[in-house]
């Protein structure tokens, strides 16, 4: 695929603090890309950087074929923005603000078409202060989408909202995506990360110090399984739990065992080889397998801050 993003020693400084630091990374047309890190990495200002909102102190970003610095204006006219937070005009309905935020873009949209796409053909004669928090999010997407954008950016989209409305603005970020849209988004939500992305740039302290698919990230060297079991009857040669393949660690009380491992598919091909030859079986394996939140310990050292 082509990329439709790139970034190249991107930094932003407000005196003598450094917000972000000299950051690279190119995202391709048609898929979502995450920024993924904890609150103050400065995931919010590369997407305002990017988006034209606000100056670089050095560095450059090209959108579409477009410097983004020197473009301003047109670069404007390609994307759709969803802010953390945004304002509406309060006097009016969810149809007429995105007529009139069309009409901004010298557009002619179907609004009932747009709400429709986002859940809220029932609700257009609403104002906004009468929406739910979901709502809220949705119809800021809603009025995103009105110039028919190349790249859509959702800023901590899902923030604050419950489980289910999270579930439902997922569904509509996956299906926009679908349309061929690219989306590029921040989170401090693993979960959000691992099933919203095709790729991910792992971001903290104004660096970003991993990016890959889930996948690949989930591959990194370093990263353990936990194997738990329980077994029938007491083992008679336990210490060979030890030589199993991958296993790094052995832990177990009474008949319960709990195995750490780096390579989880040859230690289970061993140990059900084990059980075999010893007569004896397992009980309730459970696995545990590694997640982002034990590769951003793992790439940082310390756990996910909020």
């Amino acid at each position: 695929m082509e990329n439709i993003i790139e970034v190249k020693n991107l930094a932003k400084k407000y005196g003598s603090f450094t917000a972000v630091d000299g950051i690279n990374f190119s995202v391709q047309a048609g898929e979502v890309f995450g920024i993924l890190g904890p609150n103050g990495a400065g995931k919010t200002t590369t997407l305002e950087m990017i988006e034209g909102l606000k100056p670089m102190t050095s560095g450059e970003a090209v959108l579409d074929g477009h410097n983004v610095s020197r473009e301003t204006r047109l670069v404007k006219s390609l994307i759709g923005v969803q802010l953390q937070s945004s304002s509406f005009f309060d006097a009016l309905n969810l149809k007429e603000l995105l007529e009139i935020f069309a009409s901004l873009y010298n557009r002619k949209v179907d609004a009932m078409e747009l709400l429709r796409e986002v859940q809220l053909d029932e609700k257009w004669k609403a104002q906004v202060k009468e929406l739910s928090g979901g709502q809220k999010q949705r119809f800021s997407i809603a009025a995103a989408l009105v110039n028919d954008p190349k790249v859509l950016f959702l800023d901590e989209p899902t923030t604050g909202l419950d489980p289910q409305a999270r579930r439902n603005l997922w569904d509509l970020v996956t299906l926009i995506n679908k349309k061929g849209k690219t989306v590029v988004l921040t989170t401090h939500y693993m979960d959000e990360a691992e099933v919203l992305c095709d790729r991910i740039a792992v971001m903290d302290h104004a660096h970003i110090v991993a990016m890959d698919t889930t996948e690949n990230l989930l591959k990194m060297p370093g990263l353990s399984t936990i194997a738990r079991f329980r077994v029938d009857k007491p083992l008679v040669d336990g210490a060979r739990l030890k030589t199993l393949t991958g296993v790094t660690e052995v832990e177990h009380e009474d008949h319960t065992y709990r195995l750490t491992t780096d390579n989880s598919e040859a230690t289970l091909a061993d140990l059900f080889k084990f059980g075999r030859e010893a007569g004896f079986k397992l009980l309730d394996l459970q696995l545990h397998q590694p997640t982002l939140e034990d590769v951003f310990l793992k790439l940082t050292g310390h756990a996910l801050r909020d």
